[in-house]
C-alpha cells in the first residue's frame, strides 16, 4: 500500500519517516519523498499511531486525491531542482507533465487553485533556494550558476534572485563572507 506524506520535502524527513517507521516497528518495501510503501496487510490502528508521530515532526498522511497530486508536483520540482546535478534541457512543464503522465493546464490549474500560488512561481523559489546554496557552499561564479539553473543570462538571474529575495546574489555572497569572520 503506498501512502503519500505531505510536507516531506528532504533527506531529513526521509529519515524521519525511516525513524518512525523503526520506532513503531513497522516494516516498509520502499521508501521515497513524499511517499512509503507498507504492506497491503497493515493494520489501520498502527497507520493511525504512524500518522499522529509524523504530526509531532510536521508530517502528515495525505488522503484526499488532490492533495496528493499536488504533493506529486512539488516532489517532481524539488528532485528537478534540488537533487539533480543540471535541470532538464526541455521545459519543466513537459517534464513534470510527462512524469505524472497528466496534462500541464490540468496540474496547473489545480495547483494554483489549492496552493494560492502558480507552478511556476513555486519553481522560481526553488530554483533561488538552490541558487543560495550554490552561493553559499560551492565555488561557482554567479555567471555558472545563472548557467546551471538555466538562467537566460546573468542579468535574469540577478533580477529574480533580487525580486524573492530582496538581496542580489553578489550582496547575498558578501553576507556569508561577513558572518563568516
Amino acid at each position: 500500500m503506498r501512502l503519500y506524506i505531505k510536507y516531506m520535502v528532504s533527506i531529513r524527513c526521509k529519515m524521519i519517516v525511516r525513524s518512525v517507521l523503526e520506532e513503531l516497528d513497522t516494516p516498509y518495501e520502499g521508501l521515497e519523498l513524499g511517499q512509503v510503501d507498507l504492506p497491503e496487510t497493515t493494520p489501520p490502528d498502527l497507520l493511525k499511531n504512524f500518522d499522529e508521530k509524523l504530526r509531532q515532526f510536521g508530517l502528515e498522511l495525505l488522503e484526499d486525491e488532490k492533495g496528493i497530486l499536488i504533493e506529486k508536483i512539488k516532489h517532481v520540482i524539488i528532485e528537478m531542482v534540488h537533487y539533480s546535478d543540471e535541470l532538464p534541457d526541455m521545459k519543466y512543464s513537459v517534464q513534470i507533465s510527462g512524469k505524472l503522465g497528466l496534462d500541464y493546464g490540468f496540474l496547473s490549474n489545480l495547483f494554483s487553485e489549492v496552493t494560492g500560488t502558480t507552478i511556476q512561481e513555486f519553481f522560481i523559489r526553488h530554483k533561488i533556494e538552490r541558487a543560495k546554496e550554490l552561493i553559499l557552499y560551492d565555488g561557482h561564479s554567479l555567471k555558472e550558476i545563472a548557467y546551471m539553473l538555466h538562467y537566460s543570462s546573468s542579468a535574469h538571474f540577478s533580477n529574480q534572485f533580487r525580486k524573492v529575495t530582496g538581496l542580489t546574489p553578489s550582496f547575498f555572497r558578501k553576507l556569508k563572507k561577513f558572518r563568516n569572520k
